[in-house]
């Protein structure tokens, strides 16, 4: 039986978090692979942090070699600087993963935390946890 293995994507462009997970298609519950983060230098400017992401995500997905990635939306936040900066940031993981022939899948931070809590208005605290 084939396995689907999933990438998780929170982008941030400070700090990305990622998870990998396997699904069987006997229906088992979800198996954990790999999780971490993938951190650029707050010091660098913009295009060697935006450098840090796309290649620090390559190698996620070169060494865990998922076929699906599930990435965050962005959401105009009350500064409008961040939200273009998260929007370049998530640019680069977007096309990280294009360039491997990843299908992708885009979903509000609400919808997640409704699939994986029960709920959306969980804490990072109770997403962690589950």
């Amino acid at each position: 039986m084939v396995a689907l293995r999933i990438l998780g994507v929170d982008p941030g462009l400070r700090c990305t978090g990622f998870g990998v997970i396997e699904l069987s298609q006997r229906g088992n519950d979800p198996e954990y692979v790999a999780s971490g983060t993938i951190t650029t230098p707050s010091t660098a400017a913009l295009a060697a942090r935006i450098k840090v992401l796309h290649t620090g995500l390559k190698s996620v997905i070169e060494l865990h070699r998922p076929q699906v990635m599930a990435i965050e939306i962005v959401f105009v936040n009350v500064n409008p600087q961040a939200t273009l900066l998260l929007g370049q940031a998530r640019g680069a993981l977007l096309a990280a993963a294009v360039m491997h022939d990843l299908e992708v899948h885009e979903y509000t931070a609400l919808q997640v935390k409704q699939a994986v809590v029960g709920h959306g208005h969980a804490s990072k605290e109770q997403v962690q946890a589950m």
